[in-house]
């Protein structure tokens, strides 16, 4: 529209100047003509009047002339601003044209990268899958050895108990016969007491029987003393003599039947015990290092992978994002000037629902936060309950478990969160 209108005004400033040309002739004929006959009649104020449109029409005449320069000035301006925009215009359409052969061939270079990143994380999919059986079947593993070394812990325990209950058997045996041996020696002590009273009781009752008592009384009363010591020596000193051996032989055979039982609880039981515990230690421990240490290294390993890949992606795919952004700014920037109020009244209209939605969002992030912390603590105590699995209780390990039990899916590839 503007450029139609400049050649417009120019054609009418060129007919007001022609019409002004030709009443400006006419003026000057009909001075010439009457100047011969009212010269002196209407000198004066004629010539007045004259003078004036004279000026007018001076002046009207430069502004015209001026007007037509800039008219003409303004038409070159408007044919060097057509060639210019006929050369933009041809610019444009063969830069559109390089534009989309470059997105042609952008979208086949991606797909192509694409299909390789594809193909690459089914891989290390794969590989995740086969390290998973593999720790699976390693902690059956462990979990069979655990068992193991439960039962072997119950062994140790009753053969401790029973140890203790005849080290307690034995304790007890030697306290009866020590108890039975002092009261042997009491008893002999009380015996040679009992002689020597009777040996001096008899001595005096000899002297006072030998000074007042009858002879054949005397002689009966020895012959009693005679015939309870023969007595004695007889049958009670041998059945003494017997219980005494009884009780030592007793104890001597419990003696010898325990001291078999506790040497071999003491060099056969504990030490296999100790010695297949220590076995089963030393066996497991290697091979459950050796799975932490390559499922940490797989780990490193696939995010070291894809990161080179994500990275080659993207700086394969920057020019032709560069190129199509910037020929496709204007555009945007056009959608976005045309649907900015369109955006501010759907904004408005939503910002009451925004406020409900974004509160319960962070209140989901928050619990599925704290549930998460809570499993990897929990997994991690359980792992430190355990000899076997006190050496695995590392953060990696845990919350790669953690990651695995819950599906590696849902977490984006290798999750959300983190910790190291």
């Amino acid at each position: 529209m503007g450029f139609n209108l400049i050649p417009m005004a120019a054609s009418k400033l060129l007919m007001v100047s022609i019409v002004l040309w030709l009443l400006m002739v006419g003026i000057r004929g009909d001075a010439e003509v009457e100047d011969g006959t009212v010269a002196e009649a209407y000198d004066s104020p004629l010539k007045l009047e004259i003078k004036q449109l004279k000026s007018k029409v001076a002046g009207l005449e430069s502004s015209i002339l001026d007007r037509s320069d800039e008219a003409k000035i303004k038409d070159e301006r408007i044919a060097q601003l057509e060639r210019i925009i006929k050369e933009k215009s041809a610019t444009m359409a063969s830069l559109q044209s390089e534009v989309e052969l470059l997105q042609k061939k952008g979208v086949v270079d991606a797909q192509a990268l694409i299909g390789k990143a594809d193909a690459r994380a089914d891989e290390l999919e794969k590989q995740i899958e086969k390290l998973k059986n593999e720790i699976e079947t390693q902690t059956g593993k462990g979990d069979a050895y655990e068992a193991r070394a439960g039962e072997a812990e119950k062994k140790v325990q009753e053969l401790s108990l029973k140890l203790e209950n005849i080290e307690r058997i034995n304790d007890e045996q030697r306290l009866r016969l020590q108890k039975s041996e002092q009261a042997l020696q009491v008893a002999q002590e009380e015996l040679a007491m009992m002689q020597l009273e009777a040996r001096s009781k008899s001595d005096q009752l000899r002297e006072v029987h030998g000074a007042w008592l009858p002879p054949w009384l005397a002689s009966h009363i020895a012959r009693c003393q005679d015939l309870a010591v023969t007595h004695w020596n007889e049958h009670g000193k041998p059945a003494l003599d017997v219980f005494l051996q009884k009780a030592s032989e007793k104890s001597t055979q419990a003696q010898k039947w325990v001291e078999p039982h506790m040497e071999t609880a003491r060099t056969k039981w504990i030490p296999a015990v100790k010695e297949q515990w220590l076995t089963l230690i030393t066996y497991i421990g290697p091979h459950v290092q050796m799975v932490s240490v390559k499922a940490i290294e797989l780990y490193r390993v696939c995010t070291n992978t894809v990161t080179l890949h994500v990275v080659k992606v993207r700086e394969l795919g920057s020019p032709y994002f560069q190129e199509a952004k910037k020929f496709s700014k204007p555009y945007i920037n056009q959608v976005a000037a045309v649907s900015k109020p369109h955006v501010e009244k759907v904004r408005l209209v939503m910002k009451p629902y925004t406020k409900y939605v974004a509160h319960a969002y962070a209140k989901s992030l928050g619990s599925a936060t704290a549930y998460h912390h809570q499993v990897q603590a929990a997994v991690q105590e359980k792992l430190e309950k355990h000899e076997l699995t006190k050496p695995l209780a590392t953060k990696e390990l845990v919350w790669f478990m953690v990651w695995s039990s819950n599906g590696w899916i849902g977490h984006g590839f290798w999750g959300s969160e983190r910790h190291y």
